[in-house]
């Protein structure tokens, strides 16, 4: 199989999809890769390096689309990207298209078939190609949140760890998987106090066993969600249905009763985010301000640590690269059941339920056996 790697477009993502390690093994296996011109130079990754490995460099994305039976990317693909791709050939991505009707749309318009890595499911219920990334995103939301909550980039000036004779500062964070989890551990680790709210009970009592620290579980609904974030400086929301568009559980009303210069940072923004008036911001812009609290709602979160995040993911996703280019798609989704959840669209066709619900737009069964 050709298999495609093009430099990532999105707003400051450094992240590229494939490292020379895997550039090696489907060389060996007898594929062919194709490179864009310094597509890992934001990971620290030289041409040369890809060269050495066995990869042909392309001088743009188009000469890597025109070729490339299958293309590997990091992010969902944008507008610009859209004329490149082609009838049948498999994308395999970030795609979280259910807050998305339009790059739905153009999918099925110019019927790929659309592998997502965010939907990527194993029997067990996780996701082993978001995770890496939950877990990054996670460990940088308190991050990000402790450097807007300074003074002078417009915070309420609260130091999360606070010093003998003054109170830490207050992280809620609204969700209990992954990606609050990680929160969680960077922000006891800073010495703030940190509320977890899980609508999972059994989870609540896991993280109550395995978390040290100024720590507080709580069941989530909406009375204990409205005091625990009317009472935080940082708020994260970490909210996930797979697949599916978050569901708005910090209202602009909880938001007006935060302290002034008071800082949210909704990771769950590539599903829509679930904090109300929450909109996708950028590395280059990433704030804005809702009733005197900032928002940070980056999309690309983990581009910004990307040699970390590119090495971390690609871990992950490799395996199945690998498994579709050696079987083929159809061969790859039939032998992994995982695999096959990922099928979000299918030549013109949306075949993943909750992106159709997401999206307002028609469903379509897919039977992966008759493929």
């Amino acid at each position: 199989m050709i298999v495609g790697v093009p430099k990532e477009v999105k707003n400051h993502e450094y992240r590229v999809a494939m490292v020379p390690a895997g550039v090696r093994s489907l060389i060996d296996d007898g594929h062919v890769v194709l490179v864009e011109t310094s597509a890992g130079k934001g990971s620290g990754i030289s041409d040369a390096e890809y060269v050495a490995a066995g990869a042909q460099i392309r001088p743009t994305a188009e000469a890597v689309f025109a070729e490339a039976e299958m293309v590997v990317k990091v992010k969902e693909p944008l507008p610009q990207e859209y004329p490149l791709l082609r009838e049948g050939q498999v994308l395999f991505t970030y795609l979280h298209l259910a807050p998305a009707p339009e790059l739905t749309m153009a999918l099925l318009e110019r019927k790929v078939v659309g592998i997502a890595y965010e939907t990527v499911q194993l029997d067990n219920g996780s996701l082993p190609l978001l995770t890496p990334m939950s877990e990054v995103a996670g460990r940088l939301s308190v991050q990000v949140g402790a450097h807007w909550l300074e003074k002078e980039n417009g915070g309420s000036g609260v130091l999360l760890a606070g010093v003998p004779g003054t109170m830490p500062a207050s992280v809620a964070i609204i969700g209990g998987g992954v990606v609050g989890t990680n929160a969680a551990k960077v922000a006891l680790g800073m010495g703030a106090n940190v509320t977890i709210l899980d609508i999972n009970l059994d989870r609540l009592r896991y993280l109550a066993d395995v978390l040290d620290g100024r720590l507080t579980v709580l069941a989530a609904n909406a009375y204990n969600t409205e005091r625990a974030v009317a009472d935080a400086d940082l708020v994260i929301g970490a909210l996930l249905i797979p697949g599916a568009r978050a569901k708005k559980v910090v209202t602009k009303v909880m938001i007006g009763q935060m302290r002034k210069g008071s800082v949210i940072v909704d990771v769950a923004i590539d599903q829509g985010g679930c904090v109300e008036g929450a909109r996708p911001t950028t590395h280059e812009d990433p704030v804005f301000d809702v009733d005197g609290v900032t928002m940070y709602c980056v999309a690309n979160l983990p581009g910004c640590v990307s040699r970390t995040s590119t090495f971390a993911l690609t871990n992950a996703t490799f395996p199945y690269v690998s498994k579709l280019a050696g079987l083929g798609y159809r061969g790859a989704l039939k032998a992994d059941a995982a695999l096959a959840k990922g099928l979000n669209v299918h030549r013109g066709r949306l075949v993943s339920r909750v992106v159709a619900e997401g999206c307002g737009l028609e469903y379509s069964e897919c039977d992966i056996a008759n493929l």
